[in-house]
């Protein structure tokens, strides 16, 4: 019998039966044909059924059952909510099997072998292993359809490396197996089998968030959670939070920010989830191994993911919801600061850092005024997670390739859009057009739209245009800062404005950090800290550049391998087409946060193949690339640092101009 790398031999399974899983399997089906949104009237010849309670696998074969496995469902239990962390209950089907050409161990991204193989080492990843069996729903309202989609969840049957724990919950949704298993299992079905998960869903309500209930954060230092943390408290709840980076001592003016507020940081170790604590937030992100997410199973406690946190916080209030791939923290910080400044006293939760709430001693992306009726949230497409909220203006800017695939977003953003409460506000480009039918507002510069922007006027510092017959002054340059304003000014006339309430408060825009902001200047060069990270904010953020300085001395920092993997080829040609023949790119290695990316390539790669289309770039380090910069920098260029995620390229930025000064200082004559 072979072996495999793994040290484990495939089972010789054979259809004379096996004995009864501790539930009997056959039985379970019967009883499940009585569900309401059953589509099965009889037992299929095929199925295979999942016995949450039992935490087993059983493959049924006309009637028998031939093969039975230990399995791992979700930690956080039965529950068909996306978001949810949880195993969705109900009917299936097989709706794609995956890597039946791959060896055992072979890794999988976004359903696609990665040439990484697991060879048994420990890890504390949840890696998607071996097979895929992707689930789609046939129970509408149980696990399809709006906000419960199986496929949309990414469910999958999968092998994992954590073998040792089959027979207990430890997903985060998705059906554990073991490679061996799940390669035989993956021989012996087809697509469009049926699939029954059975198993009795946990509670889908939480503690009010604002009653005297702690809620513990998990990851309290990311931008979405802390946002979260702060507009909780600020609201009168109670919260407290831990991260990695904290217990590295990292961060130390977040955490004191957050501090401030009465949120107290304890160590990612468990110690935190005590016996007043009546929830525990979770993202994405988090393993289930993950100490103060394993307390809070041992203890029962109600564990929300971010986006069902959010979604209630939407409800609760008069919500205008920020969606698009491009510009959605600039477009919700600018409605923001219009609806304050034309007294309406809005609260807010975003990704990106307000400047004007900066300067109040604030992190940036959350603001509470318990008084107030009306919040401006941003609504995120690269989880999926917006299609929970219902807000009562759906906005949605743009529709690009980024974190998925144009037509997946499509989707994502016609489930948003049918859910907005009083209407939606949408830019007026040409693959919006379905999702702009009957739409409160459209906006743009083109005819189609109704809030117009026209007699642009686009400067290196500021920017004029005119709506109707009302003038507005921008403090911002570039024209995709236009449309972002055009934007606001669409969502607060659906909210009620008038033009002319907003002109003063955009005149007095505070900007947000890491958006086009200017670190400094020395010897006649100014640097640029910018978020940019996808092909369509790069372009807009040097051609802005570029109507700013001569010339343009770019770093990059791509932000996670498996975006850069998916827009490689997008990335090479947005800044070969971007950049000037006498421009400078320096391209930093791929940002890595951790967990399952599989590092098979290099920025250096990409530096190569712009290289190759005319353009002057190189791979540099964070160790060389201001000296670098320092070297061949002249009066006139602007540096522009661009990059998503990594905190520390402000740090970057302020190096770069300390290098340039310093240089600047040993220029002097006589020193």
């Amino acid at each position: 019998m072979a072996v495999d790398h793994l040290g484990v031999a495939p089972p010789l399974w054979h259809s004379s039966g096996v004995k009864s899983s501790p539930r009997d399997a056959l039985a379970l089906a019967e009883r499940a044909l009585k569900r309401p949104g059953s589509p099965f009237r009889a037992v299929p010849e095929r199925l295979l059924v999942v016995d949450v309670p039992s935490q087993r696998l059983t493959l049924i074969d006309h009637g028998r059952a031939v093969a039975d496995f230990p399995v791992s469902t979700a930690a956080a239990g039965v529950g068909g909510k996306s978001g949810s962390m949880r195993t969705p209950p109900g009917w299936h089907r097989i709706h794609a099997r995956i890597g039946g050409d791959q060896p055992l161990g072979m890794v999988f991204e976004s359903r696609v072998p990665t040439g990484q193989l697991w060879k048994g080492e420990p890890r504390e990843e949840d890696l998607i292993l071996t097979r895929v069996l992707q689930l789609d729903g046939l129970e509408a309202g149980v696990n399809q359809g709006p906000g419960c989609d199986s496929l949309e969840r990414y469910i999958y049957i999968h092998g994992t490396n954590h073998e040792a724990e089959l027979g207990e919950p430890g997903s985060h949704g998705c059906v554990r197996l073991s490679n061996a298993d799940v390669a035989w299992l993956h021989d012996q079905v087809a697509e469009g089998d049926a699939v029954l998960i059975v198993g009795e869903p946990g509670p889908s309500d939480f503690p009010d968030p604002l009653a005297r209930g702690r809620f513990h954060y998990v990851g309290v230092a990311g931008s979405g959670m802390s946002a979260l943390a702060q507009y909780q408290v600020m609201g009168g709840g109670r919260a407290s939070g831990s991260d990695r980076a904290f217990d590295k001592n990292e961060r130390s003016e977040q955490r004191a920010a957050l501090e401030r507020l009465g949120i107290a940081i304890h160590p990612q170790d468990g110690s935190a989830v005590r016996d007043d604590c009546a929830a525990v937030v979770l993202s994405t992100a988090v393993e289930s191994e993950v100490p103060d997410y394993a307390a809070a199973r041992a203890r029962g406690l109600p564990t929300v993911h971010r986006s069902e946190l959010l979604a209630h916080f939407v409800q609760a209030r008069r919500t205008a919801a920020i969606a698009g791939t491009s510009g959605k923290s600039t477009v919700a910080a600018m409605t923001f600061e219009l609806l304050k400044g034309a007294g309406r006293n809005p609260s807010l939760i975003t990704g990106g850092e307000l400047l004007s709430l900066q300067r109040l001693g604030l992190i940036g992306n959350a603001f509470n005024d318990p008084a107030s009726e009306l919040l401006v949230a941003e609504a995120d497409e690269s989880d999926g997670s917006l299609v929970h909220y219902r807000p009562a203006i759906g906005v949605i800017l743009n529709l690009q390739r980024d974190h998925k695939e144009i037509a997946e977003v499509g989707v994502l953003f016609e489930r948003f859009r049918s859910q907005a409460i009083e209407g939606v506000v949408v830019g007026e480009e040409e693959n919006l057009t379905e999702l702009a039918k009957g739409a409160r507002e459209i906006f743009g510069l083109g005819s189609r739209a109704s809030i117009r922007g026209e007699s642009l006027e686009i400067g290196a510092q500021q920017s004029r245009f005119t709506v109707g017959k009302v003038r507005f002054d921008l403090p911002a340059p570039g024209r995709h800062n236009v449309e972002n304003a055009l934007a606001a000014i669409a969502t607060c006339r659906a909210l009620g404005l008038s033009l002319e309430e907003m002109v003063t408060p955009l005149a007095s825009f505070g900007g947000v950090a890491r958006r086009f902001q200017s670190v400094g200047r020395a010897r006649g060069i100014e640097v640029i800290d910018d978020f940019a990270h996808n092909p369509a904010k790069i372009h807009a953020t040097i051609a802005t550049a570029h109507a700013r300085a001569r010339r343009v001395l770019a770093v990059y920092q791509p932000h996670g391998y498996g975006p850069t993997r998916f827009l490689r080829s997008e990335l090479v040609d947005v800044f070969a087409g971007s950049l000037a023949e006498q421009d400078r790119l320096w391209l930093l290695e791929i940002f890595y946060a951790g967990g399952t990316a599989t590092r098979d390539f290099s920025s250096a790669d990409l530096a190569t193949e712009i290289a190759h289309r005319g353009r002057q770039a190189a791979f540099a380090t964070r160790d060389d690339v201001a000296a670098r910069i320092a070297e061949v920098a002249h009066e006139g260029d602007l540096v522009l640092v661009m990059g998503a995620r990594d905190p520390s390229l402000t740090d970057l930025a302020r190096e770069i101009l300390a290098g340039l000064e310093n240089q600047a200082r040993n220029l002097i004559p006589g020193r």
